[in-house]
């Protein structure tokens, strides 16, 4: 029987993402289950788990702007960006104040271009490039566009810089610290990292993985399952009858008319809109509808099954 669902786990350090995954795929008996978004071992924090169907909304998942808190080190340098790596510059003396670090996190709001560490999942020439790097072979990155909607100073304590970013996805935390080191001069690396939201789903309700493998034992684990829709709550939603609903199931487009919008709304659904939730009459989420403005008909994305 298939168990649909998102799970909200907080990742301890040591642990990889995947072998999180791994864990719950044995544990629950369920096949398909996969993450909306890695966290590097030394990591901690939200790792969310999709199960069943709930990985077909890791798409929308993985798109979502994450929150973090992190502490740097100033004045050390490693070839992983992060305290784990081979140390390649160590600055024994140095003199940063507040106001010069302020300087520098200026340039990195907003908008910026990041170029990812060599010490990432990113495939090179269909190759992890983490590999690449423990062969010690450096490969040229092409820079990205990320947003930091928010780069906060939580505490300053030399050498040790906490900051708390909201940022687009893709945004490496790693590669923003060796910016702010090389932008002073000192060099930078993280110490720690927590990952404390991502879209809707928050820390503070995450499940601790020693809890969630004693739920497993005790056969409550399922308590902890959030509905898929959960993370397409920011969508509106229609509500559709019996005869819509087979025809999104065969695969139909779909007039605007044919259905009634929630959140006590009267008008049509809102074409303005990529993307629409798709209910039966009785509460179930049948599919994910793509707006097709040319058309002017709601297709459907993704249908789930009953």
């Amino acid at each position: 029987m298939s168990i649909d669902g998102i799970l909200n786990v907080f990742k301890p350090p040591g642990k990889t993402s995947f072998e999180i995954v791994s864990l719950v795929r044995r544990l629950s008996g369920e096949r398909r289950v996969g993450h909306s978004g890695t966290l590097d071992p030394m990591a901690t924090g939200v790792l969310l788990l999709c199960l069943g169907q709930g990985t077909r909304v890791v798409e929308f998942m993985i798109t979502s702007n994450k929150i973090y808190r992190t502490r740097l080190e100033l004045g050390l340098a490693t070839d992983t960006y992060d305290a784990t790596g081979r140390v390649i510059r160590r600055h024994g003396s140095f003199f940063t104040t507040l106001s010069q670090i302020e300087e520098v996190l200026d340039t990195l709001r907003g908008t910026i271009e990041q170029i990812p560490p060599m010490y990432s999942a990113l495939k090179y020439r269909g190759r992890p490039l983490y590999q690449l790097a423990r062969q010690g072979i450096e490969v040229t990155r092409l820079a990205r566009k990320v947003h930091i909607s928010r780069l906060e100073i939580m505490e300053w304590q030399s050498p040790f810089l906490t900051l708390e970013i909201e940022c687009s996805s893709g945004t490496y935390i790693r590669s923003l610290a060796h910016d702010i080191g090389v932008s002073l001069g000192c060099g930078a690396c993280v110490k720690d990292l927590i990952r404390l939201r991502c879209g809707t789903f928050d820390v503070r309700q995450s499940v601790p993985l020693l809890l969630l493998e004693e739920a497993f034992h005790c056969g409550y684990w399922q308590d902890f399952i959030y509905p898929i829709d959960e993370v397409l709550l920011n969508w509106d939603a229609a509500i559709v009858g019996e005869e819509t609903e087979r025809s999104i199931r065969n695969g139909r487009s779909m007039d605007a008319t044919n259905c009634s919008v929630c959140r006590d709304r009267d008008e049509a659904l809102p074409t303005g809109s990529k993307y629409c939730r798709a209910y039966s009459a009785e509460g179930k989420l049948v599919a994910i509808l793509q707006w097709q403005p040319e058309e002017e008909l709601w297709h459907p994305e993704k249908v789930f099954s009953l």
